[in-house]
């Protein structure tokens, strides 16, 4: 029988295949800047939530056609004889129940809530995009040309950023009339400046790392230098930029609304819907306003959250 410790097949044999096989370093995974992001975002429980809440509520506004009772912006589905009906009552022909009732004319609130967030965060995203195009557009010309373009530019955006919102977009709406797209209108002259406040100083920042110096040093266009390299590294803070400012421009349109320079009536967003009943809330009729508010509320609030938790992920000096 063979001593020889060579031959004895334990796994600290150094001929032993599969010790060899188990000694073998596993090479890991690099994460991708994004993957981190992702994981970072998802160890907070409050940006879960509002994720959660933000999901919900956009498959709420999308598929409004097939989950909501009424069609509130149908005025041939509007009953006169169901206006102001407290929550859990029955319409006039015994259909259906309204069961968060029903406002001055008729119009189921479950149904006006939900289509009224179709309004509301189509305005909020649609201004919110083509706000931040042009801002980041401006922002980033601004940046790379200095001189009198960058001066001129800031001083455009110092100027627009002096002045109180709702009193700017209250000028505006009042001279363009009222109506989704001019409201539209409104939140992006008001939105701009601060996505191009946003691009121009991060641009500023990237235009003088190595990679901006190396691509110049190979006779690369401006524009591919501009649109290549140093936008990607600009849309971290312009996304979270963009996602505080749909939450702000639905709050501004709920006020617009409230006030009545916002949305048509034939077409009531949540603000709209607030303003139909807070002039009947201390007569007991509570519901026509309360029910929009806290859908508004927690609109902004899902928003906020997600907007609050990526600015911590794309900035870890602002982690706790």
């Amino acid at each position: 029988m063979s001593l020889n410790p060579s031959s004895n097949g334990t796994p600290g044999n150094p001929g032993n295949p599969l010790s060899a096989r188990v000694a073998d370093p596993v090479p890991l995974r690099r994460e991708t800047p994004w993957q981190q992001g992702l994981r970072e975002f998802l160890r907070s429980k409050s940006a879960i939530l509002g994720l959660v809440l933000l999901v919900v509520l956009i498959f709420a506004a999308l598929a409004a056609p097939w989950i909501s009772p009424q069609n509130p912006y149908d005025l041939g589905q509007l009953n006169i004889l169901d206006s102001r009906l407290a929550p859990g009552t029955e319409n006039v022909d015994g259909h259906y129940t309204y069961w968060l009732g029903t406002d001055g004319q008729g119009r189921d609130l479950l149904s006006g809530i939900i289509y009224g967030l179709r309004i509301s965060l189509s305005v909020g995203v649609g201004s919110a995009l083509i706000a931040g195009i042009l801002g980041t557009i401006l922002g980033l010309v601004a940046a790379y040309a200095g001189g009198r373009v960058d001066a001129t530019l800031m001083r455009l955006v110092d100027l627009l950023l002096s002045f109180p919102s709702i009193l700017v977009a209250l000028m505006i709406l009042a001279y363009v009339g009222k109506g989704i797209g001019n409201v539209v209108l409104t939140l992006v002259v008001l939105e701009w400046a601060y996505f191009a406040r946003t691009a121009r100083g991060q641009a500023l920042v990237e235009s003088r790392r190595e990679y901006v110096e190396a691509a110049r040093c190979q006779a690369i266009p401006n524009w591919r230098i501009v649109l290549g390299h140093i936008l990607p590294n600009c849309l971290p803070s312009l996304i979270v930029v963009g996602t505080l400012q749909v939450a702000r421009a639905i709050t501004l349109e709920a006020t617009l609304s409230f006030l009545g320079l916002g949305v048509p009536v034939t077409e009531p967003s949540l603000g709209l819907l607030i303003f139909n009943g807070y002039q009947t809330m201390l007569s007991g009729e509570y519901w026509i306003s309360v029910y929009p508010g806290l859908a508004l509320l927690v609109t902004v609030v899902a928003i906020n959250l997600v907007g609050d938790r990526l600015r911590d992920v794309f900035n870890p000096r602002l982690q706790k």
